[in-house]
Order: structure tokens, then C-alpha cells, then sequence
């Protein structure tokens, strides 16, 4: 008995090693989101550049993309180029969300870098957040025009993703290069 107490460690160690292992060959970008296949959940917050306005789901109007975003994120910040040629270029509609952030912040970051939103939405406390169980900014969810959510992205947009998003939402596909609309 005292010679098996000797092997317990070892076994918890290689079960934890084993579990670690096959953790690290998860993408968190596949992750399957609860909202896939469903409307919108409903939600109502106030608007980033005038608080005293109010925007509810029912005023997203699809198809469209939802960008949860912050100032304080480097990744949003890598993507933001591209939801500014996409708004601006191919014509596609996104709902901006900031994400637990600073309003200050936020507002001179849009200022700054361009604003690609055909709204944003003040999400200070991550109340929305919690409703779409975002892991954290950015995260992208793609909405069809009955806005039905069709795809999730955890993580910075590419190219790549977009064209998986747009053939998701059955849309004619948009690559880097391709002439504008």
C-alpha cells in the first residue's frame, strides 16, 4: 500500500500533463458559441458618443457584423484598419461594442483611427458582453438579415476570417485587392 501512495503523485502529474497537452492543441477561435443559429439576444444600451440614447437590439439591422472592441486592446487595434476598409470599401454595416473601457478613451481612439460603426454601443460593465459570453476584445459574431447570429470569431480579424464570415452569411466573397463596390 505505501509503495502505491508513491505512485499517486506521479499519476495526478501525468494526468494534468496529459489534460495541459491537449488544451494547448485547442484554437479558442473554434470555440462553439451558444448563439450560433439564434437571434440576437436582447439587450439595451446606451450609445458611446451620446449616453442619453438608448440602442436596442431590434435596432441592429443585419446582415451586419458586431465588433465587441476596446482602447485598452492591442488586437482591436490590429484589426481596426480593416473594419475601416471594409465600412468604408465593400460596404459592410458594423455595430461597434466598447467593450469594459473608458468612454474618454474610446471616444479619442475613434477619433484617431476612424470610425467604422454604423452605431456603437457603451458596454461599461460587460453586461452585453455576458450575454454573447464574450472571452474577451475583439470578438466578432457575423448576423444574417433576420439577424440570426452565423458565425463567431474570438480574435483579431484577417482577411481570411472575414471571407469565411461573408461565405457563413452566403455573401459574395471580398479579398485584399479586390476592386471596391
Amino acid at each position: 500500500m505505501p509503495r502505491l501512495f508513491l505512485l499517486l503523485p506521479l499519476l495526478i502529474f501525468s494526468i494534468l500533463g496529459f489534460l495541459f497537452f491537449q488544451g494547448m492543441n485547442l484554437d479558442p477561435n473554434t470555440l462553439p458559441s451558444p448563439l450560433l443559429g439564434k437571434r440576437l439576444p436582447a439587450f439595451e444600451l446606451p450609445a458611446l458618443r451620446d449616453l442619453s440614447r438608448t440602442i436596442r437590439d431590434g435596432d441592429i439591422e443585419g446582415p451586419a457584423l458586431v465588433n465587441f472592441w476596446a482602447s485598452w486592446c492591442a488586437a482591436c487595434r490590429d484589426e481596426h484598419a480593416l473594419l475601416v476598409d471594409l465600412a468604408r470599401n465593400a460596404g459592410v454595416k458594423i455595430y461597434g461594442i466598447d467593450y469594459v473601457d473608458q468612454r474618454d478613451a474610446a471616444l479619442g481612439w475613434l477619433d484617431r483611427l476612424g470610425d467604422p460603426y454604423v452605431e456603437v454601443l457603451f458596454d461599461e460593465r460587460g453586461t452585453l458582453g455576458a450575454a454573447f459570453q464574450v472571452m474577451g476584445a475583439p470578438e466578432t459574431y457575423a448576423v444574417d438579415g433576420d439577424n440570426i447570429v452565423r458565425y463567431r470569431h474570438v480574435g483579431r480579424l484577417t482577411w481570411e476570417v472575414w471571407t469565411a464570415m461573408q461565405a457563413a452569411l452566403a455573401g459574395p466573397a471580398l479579398t485584399p485587392g479586390s476592386p471596391e463596390e
